[in-house]
């Protein structure tokens, strides 16, 4: 792998300007397709095979002026008044008038029909049926239905607007650009050059842009949920700076040690980028292995984050030498260039070399410490509760949010998380009958605060009865309801029964999630000892790695309910309302996490391994690989956190988690598990650290992560000509 990289870095180089417009006619293009094709982005999440997506789908065949999106519009009387007084009424009557003449609106119920009238009579409930579901909600029908009830509010009435309908996709503003501010700003200090950090936040924001369009161009024909795009940015941003810092250092230490600019790309491409290579296919299948758990939109999101990774692999082992290229010796800091000119690199030991030296020498301590403080970090891993998160736990200041507020407070929350049954039988007065059974049967049901009237389909074989619970749709009283519901209701024979709904599709998106994420979990670590293995001929290095990755996972885990769920220190990442974690958070976490976690263990232990082929003792092969990793890593660790948490000022609560679950567990791999368990552990293990049964080792294909073989080769080759730059 390494020969043929140096080939491509130095060819690259040395063509800087055919593939400068090469990548700059790609990003064209695929921006034009973006424009052209660009698809909507869906907010459902449909879950094939469960009780309520089947529903769902029976319901667009039986009943399908049922089967859209539903909007809730909240009418509050002005304190001291009613809905049902004169003038009130004659309000809530226009606004229902109102919504059922909005384009894409099958009807709007009238409350006073339905009874849905707070306790104290001050608050209507209007629910307004869509044609479509809500990803296939225009802008525009979205806009007009906001725009219901504008002259009700001129005359002192109250009117919020709420409902699955108000499910679009989240804000990326300007906000989450601070990471990368920071992260230019840690370029910075570290290369000590403003050609560089800019060339290599160029070089990432190229790939990130081209990864993004090519994924907006596939919009059209791959159905997007709308959290993918921004998860597919975050990673996107995080692992192509990441990527090029890595190269761009390396090809400053070899021009820093005598070797001509070319040379010192091809070599640096040869080597860090092989690491590059690797730590980005294991991205790629880490992310790509969510289709094993066999979920639509998880392996949507798995796949376009898999897609814009490996634009921002190849960007960084062609796009980055041919920069390289262009900024020449300029890319070296004052300091380095005066090295360089003298003839001879002058090593000075970094902070890495003794601190590596510190975990050494308490090797024992800082591995005790650090295992059992990750692991009491975990301990509130021990009872998280995953879910769909719905408007409850939205912006405070977002209509559905004010919307579901009010319910809550007036209505019960329970009217936030109706359910709906389904009862389908061979003739309608089959039908008619078993809602009635059902509903009698369902009658006094723990949690169940009440079972409306049914609606019947057209032939009249189809009966939806919505449900109410006591309880909000994330509570899990609501899912032990659910689950109650249908055991009671599979006693009652002659007709089909399903529960389904918003509520009841979350409670099971979640279950079969919590199911997969064990089996996800047990392929990612055994992926992850194969892989290492493959790296580092090694059996206890992967064994470790894997050890590790499960601590960062679990205190990751821990520290992310403590915050979103449990509330503790929600403030500070602007948090108003603790819930359950969104339901793919985790499984989403094992896979990014996995991957991250590859990328700083082959960085550091890479050099290790080859300092100690090379007939260094353990001990110092350590030490060395720390010592000229470590200023790399923690920049590119601090970077990669930076971006990720510059996505916790998004007020969108699924994407706000999911960058502090990202940060966090960033920081934590690599400043506690790998730059300091690591090299207490290897340091313990000693030549044991190495060994690989011999019959394993002829076994295994040689990837050559080091360069080992190139170094080889470039030993018994003539000098080549140095390129113009």
């Amino acid at each position: 792998m390494a020969t043929v990289l140096y080939r491509l870095g130095r060819a690259s180089f040395r063509h800087r300007w055919l593939v400068l417009v090469l990548w700059i006619v790609v990003l064209g293009a695929l921006g034009g397709a973006a424009a052209a094709f660009k698809g909507p982005t869906s907010s459902d999440f449909t879950m094939p095979g469960t009780e309520s997506q089947r529903a769902i789908d029976a319901l667009k065949r039986q009943f399908p002026e049922a089967s859209g999106a539903t909007g809730t519009i909240v009418i509050g009387a002005p304190q001291g008044g009613t809905v049902a007084d004169e003038a009130n009424k004659a309000a809530v009557m226009g606004i229902v008038q109102e919504a059922s003449k909005l384009p894409g609106v099958v009807g709007a119920l009238d409350p006073f029909t339905t009874r849905a009238l707070s306790p104290n009579g001050q608050y209507a409930l209007v629910t307004v049926q869509f044609a479509d579901r809500a990803d296939k909600v225009t802008k525009d029908q979205r806009a007009a239905y906001e725009a219901v009830g504008a002259a009700a509010e001129k005359a002192g009435l109250r009117v919020e607007h709420g409902g699955e309908v108000m499910n679009h996709e989240p804000e990326v503003g300007g906000k989450e650009g601070i990471g990368v501010v920071v992260a230019l700003v840690v370029l910075l200090v570290t290369f000590g050059s403003l050609v560089a950090a800019g060339m290599t936040m160029l070089n990432a924001l190229l790939g990130v842009g081209a990864g993004m369009a090519g994924l907006y161009a596939l919009s059209g024909v791959v159905q997007l949920t709308s959290t993918a795009p921004v998860l597919a940015l975050m990673l996107g941003l995080a692992v192509g700076i990441d990527y090029s810092l890595f190269i761009s250092s390396r090809h400053r230490q070899n021009l820093v040690e005598g070797l001509e600019p070319d040379e010192a790309a091809g070599r640096a491409v040869g080597t860090a980028g092989s690491a590059v290579v690797f730590a980005g296919l294991t991205v790629v299948i880490a992310l790509s292995g969510l289709a094993v758990v066999n979920i639509p939109f998880l392996t949507v999101m798995g796949l376009a984050a898999a897609g814009t990774v490996a634009v921002a692999v190849l960007v960084a082992i062609t796009l980055q030498p041919a920069l390289l290229a262009f900024s020449g010796r300029r890319i070296l800091s004052r300091a380095q260039r005066r090295t360089a000119d003298n003839g001879a690199a002058h090593h000075t030991e970094t902070f890495g070399f003794r601190w590596a030296r510190w975990m050494i020498r308490l090797r024992v301590p800082v591995i005790l410490v650090g295992v059992l403080g990750l692991a009491a970090l975990a301990i509130p891993a021990s009872h998280m509760r995953i879910a769909l998160s719905g408007a409850s736990a939205g912006p405070a200041d977002s209509p559905a949010r004010k919307a579901a507020d009010l319910i809550d407070q007036n209505f019960g929350p329970g009217f936030n998380g109706r359910l709906l049954l389904v009862v389908s039988g061979d003739s309608p007065d089959v039908t008619k009958a078993k809602a009635g059974e059902a509903i009698q049967q369902l009658t006094g049901t723990e949690n169940l605060l009440a079972a409306a009237q049914p609606n019947f389909s057209r032939d009249g074989k189809t009966a939806l009865v919505p449900l109410i619970p006591k309880t909000g749709p994330t509570d899990a009283a609501t899912e032990d309801l659910v689950h109650t519901v249908r055991a009671k209701l599979k006693t009652i024979g002659g007709a089909d029964f399903a529960v389904t709904g918003q509520t009841a599709l979350g409670i099971d998106v979640s279950e079969k999630l919590s199911a997969a994420m064990p089996e996800y979990l047990l392929l990612v670590v055994g992926l992850s000892v194969l892989l290492l293995m493959l790296v580092f001929r090694s059996i206890l290095v992967p064994l470790k790695a894997a050890a590790g990755f499960l601590l960062t996972v679990g205190a990751t885990f821990g520290i992310t309910v403590l915050v979103f769920q449990d509330g503790h220190l929600g403030s500070l990442v602007g948090l108003d309302r603790p819930g359950p974690l969104v339901s793919f958070l985790p499984i989403l976490l094992i896979g990014i996490l996995f991957g991250l976690a590859m990328d700083y263990e082959v960085f550091l232990v890479s050099r290790m391994r080859e300092d100690f082929v090379h007939g260094d003792t353990p001990r110092q092969a350590t030490i060395n690989g720390m010592g000229h990793g470590a200023r790399v890593v923690t920049a590119a660790a601090f970077i990669m956190a930076s971006v990720f948490a510059g996505f916790v000022l998004v007020e969108d609560p699924v994407i706000k988690s999911m960058g502090f679950a990202l940060a966090i567990g960033v920081a934590i791999d690599a400043f506690i598990v790998r730059m300091t368990i690591v090299p207490a552990v290897v340091s313990l293990l000693g030549r044991a650290a190495w060994w690989l049964p011999r019959w394993l080792n002829r076994l295994l294909p040689n990837v050559d992560i080091e360069g080992e073989q190139l170094r080889r080769q470039l030993a018994t080759e003539p000098e080549p000509e140095p390129a113009r730059v």
